[in-house]
């Protein structure tokens, strides 16, 4: 049985969801999304301020929890998006954001520029200039562009320069200590 399927999904105050067919559309502040579930294998209804996900089959258990978290995403991802924090570390690194441009200022004898794909949007922060905010609708949208701003410069163990998640913690490596 799936733990995540038997659980509702609360609907927030500002976000509307409606049901046709076996069309969910979810409709917020920020954004509409729609999704077509498999109306064969699971069923969808909204009761009481909840949108409540059930099995038809005994088969279609492997729908159940996928369907219930897609549906959950949504209502998260229309009311308040999703962000992503990277931090750059080594003097003379920054991020500078040029319009629709990303350009990385990381080491090399050219700066890297990046194209910010038009449903992202990217800042800097306002207090710690090392750090960039990458917010968007789509969790996956917005962790792949922060996981390809990440590998232009990786942070490496000796001297954790590089580009990484502001929750991320490298685990520094002891460097050479000569003959003795």
């Amino acid at each position: 049985m799936s733990r995540i399927g038997k659980q509702p999904v609360v609907i927030p105050e500002g976000v509307e969801v409606s049901i046709k067919d076996n069309t969910i559309t979810t409709k917020g502040k920020l954004w509409t999304l729609e999704f077509s579930f498999l109306e064969n294998e699971v069923e969808v209804k909204i009761e009481d301020k909840e949108i409540i996900v059930a099995p038809k089959t005994e088969k279609s258990w492997a729908f159940w929890g996928t369907t219930r978290s897609v549906i959950n995403n949504m209502v998260e991802w229309v009311s308040k998006g999703f962000q992503k924090s990277l931090e750059i570390n080594w003097v003379g690194y920054k991020f500078e954001v040029q319009g629709e441009k990303l350009v990385l200022s990381i080491g090399y004898s050219h700066k890297v520029e990046m194209q910010v794909p038009a449903w992202l949007k990217v800042q800097l922060d306002e207090k710690q200039k090392n750090v960039l905010h990458i917010s968007g609708f789509d969790k996956q949208l917005v962790w792949e562009f922060a996981a390809k701003v990440r590998a232009k410069k990786k942070p490496e163990p000796y001297k954790g320069k590089g580009i990484k998640y502001v929750w991320e913690h490298i685990i520094r490596k002891a460097g050479k200590t000569g003959a003795k």
